[in-house]
């Protein structure tokens, strides 16, 4: 099967009724791009980290919609052209997309990543490029956690420079359940995740069983009523929360009564700047300070007296 992409270059206001439009007069997919990419007028568009941007596109917009090659594409232009309004059909350019082994193409952009010491984060289409390290056999999927996002870096790396044998470690937020897998590895007791999203933990399970590793995952109301969380009144020697700084900051409560007399706390998806405010929401219940830096982002860490 062959494939034409269709390119219209459009205004801002246009660009998002447009997409649609495309779309609707038989379009197989529409991404919109910023036609100055390249250009010192490129602009970037990003919005805070878990907050959706305020634009969807940029003020000169470029409208690229994949089409079957032998697609009327004057047609379908036409159309959507009509749906939004517009006086006349734009002008568009095509490009031909060539057919390739799509799935080799996509497993060529992991490679495996290397993480502080010892770890390395390997897909399965790859060998591990030092077998006597701490392996883990993680694909990208639906849910967050590979190694290659700073925060979840920063936080696996700091469950190797302070390992816990036979200690017991909560993963709040767990996502694919890399940072349970690391303490696990690494010589942890007992190690639950929880996380909200069903598919992170159907994930997280699926990864726990592909590296050789017991730990018990749950959604929060399933972590609630399970026996590991009524054991030692649910606390932990090790809670590690890789989320965001706005939710952390509501957790503050939670997840520091989640820390045992003595223990570690660990939290990540904290932006530099945001990393102060975020210690003054858990000042009341632990004492927390960054503990490293990596790109922007930091890990902050306290120990409960």
């Amino acid at each position: 099967m062959s494939w034409t992409e269709v390119v219209i270059e459009v205004a801002l206001a246009q660009a998002e009724a447009l997409s649609d439009a495309l779309m609707e007069a038989g379009a197989l997919s529409v991404s919109v791009e910023d036609a100055d990419e390249g250009t010192a007028q490129e602009k970037p568009m990003f919005g805070e980290p878990g907050m959706e941007p305020t634009e969807t596109a940029w003020e000169h917009s470029r409208v690229v919609a994949l089409c079957d090659a032998d697609a009327d594409f004057a047609a379908i232009v036409n159309e959507a052209a009509q749906a939004v309004g517009l006086a006349a059909a734009p002008p568009y350019s095509t490009r031909a997309v060539a057919d390739e082994d799509w799935v080799r193409k996509t497993q060529s952009q992991f490679e495996p990543i290397h993480i502080g010491q010892n770890i390395w984060v390997v897909p399965s289409w790859h060998e591990a490029p030092d077998p006597n390290g701490l392996i883990l056999e993680l694909d990208p999927g639906l849910a967050f956690g590979t190694g290659s996002h700073p925060t979840t870096r920063l936080c696996m790396e700091w469950l190797e420079a302070h390992p816990k044998p036979g200690k017991t470690v909560l993963d709040y937020g767990c996502g694919s359940g890399i940072l349970a897998m690391v303490a696990k590895k690494l010589g942890a007791g007992d190690v639950c995740g929880v996380d909200i999203d069903p598919q992170a933990i159907e994930s997280a399970r699926a990864n726990a069983v592909r590296n050789h590793v017991e730990i018990d995952y749950y959604l929060p109301d399933d972590f609630a009523a399970s026996p590991k969380a009524q054991h030692a009144q649910g606390k932990f020697d090790t809670v590690v929360a890789n989320i965001l700084s706005s939710p952390l900051k509501l957790m503050a409560p939670m997840l520091s009564g989640r820390v045992a007399p003595g223990g570690s706390l660990v939290l990540s998806g904290v932006l530099a700047r945001q990393a102060e405010e975020v210690a003054a929401a858990y000042a009341p219940f632990i004492q927390l300070s960054v503990w490293k830096e990596f790109d922007g982002w930091v890990a902050l860490h306290g120990t409960l007296a």
